[in-house]
């Protein structure tokens, strides 16, 4: 399939991300994603006023999350409207997708796709129940007990990864091997002095002080990253009794916010940093794993988005997965065929982190990157999600 909607090259950034408690811990993770996208429009020469739809993705609610993407638009400057969608780590090929929909079926030209999160200091959130025992009601904490449990069967996600490994015969030296490989790909975007990120990152990057009037410090890169080495990781032991996944075999929670802009094939070259250049979207798949095995889920949502675009797995140039854990890149492998050490090239959320939303467009715009410094080509995204469900993106780079 070809969708009318296309990525102009060049219209999209991501912020740096930041470990947990880290520096954009006290940051409105919505007013902090306003704060940037006026900066990166600016930059690139794009008025607010262009969008007529806009679409707001992020998991963990903020103050006033309510009212959503016309909040945000309003703080961009833009009247533009649209929904506030929530899918987990999967929101960012979600809010990719309701905006291709929308231009699509010629309800909007011209959106903007913002998702962003905030997992230091989550939502505390209290809900009532006069009818409780002294008419007490429960609580939540919203990031760190919906890390630990599943309501519909009660397990963590740590949990679904090591019934992948149970279920595939995945070892933990396994798991190792592909953190060493991640964290040596994420090297190659820092080369140079970060050539790579500074193609859709504004480096060195300014922290603001809540309130946003301020400069509270700046950031070379991704903060919080691991250096691992091979002795290191041996000398850890399995999170879980009896399990496989060690604390270096897993990604970390962070914050931070990428956005992208989507149009019209018509008007992308408008958009576009180089007009020569296109960025078109091919096909999207859905798929949801059985219950407790969310590492799986990636694959039938790959496949799906590869059969709408007409597309065999052989035929794509670059690969890129959301990688909570590494056991996620051996059971893709494994059951695709592709070769384990090609994937995620330049980096990846097992090393630069799980801020949830924004992290599968990031994903988006790192392998729209990779294509264009090959030249052009194919490239796939697919990324699991709360749930044992998943979401992929097939989409091309090459001459407009």
């Amino acid at each position: 399939m070809n969708y009318r909607a296309e990525i102009p090259y060049g219209a999209y950034w991501s912020t740096p991300f930041a470990r947990w408690q880290g520096s954009f811990a006290g940051l409105h993770s919505i007013e902090f994603a306003a704060h940037v996208a006026r900066g990166e429009l600016a930059r690139r020469g794009i008025e607010a006023k262009s969008f007529d739809y806009g679409v707001l993705g992020f998991s963990v609610p903020q103050q006033h999350a309510f009212y959503g993407l016309p909040w945000l638009a309003g703080l961009i400057g833009s009247t533009a409207g649209g929904p506030t969608l929530m899918q987990a780590c999967a929101t960012g090929v979600r809010t990719l997708l309701a905006a291709a929909q929308e231009i699509e079926v010629g309800l909007a030209s011209t959106a903007l796709v913002v998702n962003c999160d905030r997992t230091s200091n989550g939502p505390h959130i209290y809900y009532p129940n006069p009818r409780g025992p002294g008419g007490t009601g429960t609580a939540e904490d919203w990031v760190l007990q919906n890390f630990a449990c599943d309501p519909l069967g009660r397990h963590s996600m740590l949990q679904t990864a090591e019934n992948v490994a149970a279920r595939h015969g995945i070892g933990t030296a396994q798991q190792h091997e592909v953190v060493l490989r991640r964290e040596e790909q994420y090297r190659r975007a820092l080369q140079d002095d970060a050539a790579f990120l500074r193609r859709f990152m504004t480096l060195p990057f300014d922290v603001p002080a809540p309130g946003f009037r301020k400069r509270a410090g700046t950031l070379a890169a991704d903060e919080g990253v691991s250096q691992s080495t091979a002795d290191g990781l041996a000398a850890l032991k399995p999170v879980l009794d009896g399990g496989t996944v060690t604390f270096g075999g897993q990604t970390h929670p962070a914050d931070g916010n990428a956005a992208l802009v989507l149009t019209t094939r018509e008007r992308a070259r408008e958009f576009a940093a180089d007009p020569k250049i296109a960025v078109r979207l091919h096909g999207f798949g859905l798929a949801r794993a059985p219950l407790a095995l969310m590492p799986e889920s990636t694959v039938p949502a790959a496949r799906r988005a590869l059969e709408q675009a007409g597309r065999d797995i052989r035929g794509i140039d670059a690969i890129k997965t959301h990688n909570p854990f590494a056991i996620n890149d051996i059971f893709f492998a494994q059951e695709t065929g592709v070769d384990i050490g090609s994937l995620n090239n330049y980096g990846c959320s097992l090393v630069w982190g799980h801020p949830q939303a924004p992290m599968g467009t990031r994903s988006v715009i790192e392998l729209i990157e990779e294509l264009a410094l090959r030249g052009g080509g194919w490239g796939l995204f697919a990324g699991c999600a709360a749930g044992d469900t998943a979401m992929a993106v097939v989409l091309e780079v090459g001459d407009a």
